[in-house]
């Protein structure tokens, strides 16, 4: 589990494939200001939101393996660049941001991304099976950062998310190279995700 608050922008600066073009590929990743200190091999690091196993690290940096199928269903795993970076979340840590599982429900797509006084805001159009679990003040990670939903429009071809962005934000992630056009990691909330269950389950079972 995570917080979706970001602890650092960390570099993919190397990409290895592990076979042919069915299989994943190996990310060195730089690890900027994130301490690795207390992470051991087979801990969870959440990258761009995420969730991967540290298989090796040094004192710079530290590699994951990214299995074909995670790649299909990511962005920003693929090739050399910035990415959020946040350690798996301890029963010591503050929740500051919301609970976020580092499974990744969808890909959105940045509709516009432009400054708006001290504040940047940031619309992103998510997939049309996603726009049930997006609610007004609600919760959603995108690419690993936990944010407030501003404003919630449904379309034909999916849901517009407005958000704003405080300069902490921009200045502390990597949404910061964000632009008409790009590719969003979407996690929706994980309370969103249990109502829905238990408000569409069909089994027979009685309430306790």
């Amino acid at each position: 589990m995570f917080t979706g608050i970001v602890a650092a922008v960390g570099r993919i600066t190397h990409i290895e494939a592990l076979g042919d073009a069915l299989a994943g590929v190996r990310l060195n990743i730089e690890r900027g200001a994130l301490s690795l200190d207390d992470v051991q091999l087979g801990d969870s690091i959440a990258i761009n939101g995420a969730c991967m196993t540290v298989t090796a690290k040094d004192a710079a940096a530290f590699k994951v393996d990214v299995s074909r199928e995670s790649l299909r269903c990511t962005v920003g795993l693929d090739q050399p660049g910035e990415v959020n970076l946040e350690k798996a979340l301890t029963l010591a840590d503050r929740l500051g941001g919301h609970l976020v599982s580092g499974h990744v429900d969808g890909i959105g797509k940045v509709v516009r991304f432009e400054p708006t006084g001290e504040s940047w805001t940031l619309v992103v159009r998510a997939p049309a099976a996603l726009g049930k679990y997006l609610a007004f003040k609600g919760s959603v990670t995108i690419n690993g950062v936990s944010l407030t939903v501003n404003s919630v429009e449904d379309l034909a071809d999916g849901t517009d998310i407005s958000i704003n962005l405080i300069p902490h934000t921009i200045m502390a992630t990597s949404l910061k190279h964000l632009k008409p056009g790009s590719g969003v990691n979407l996690e929706i909330d994980l309370l969103a995700r249990y109502c829905e269950r238990i408000l569409t389950a069909s089994g027979g079972g009685k309430p306790l």
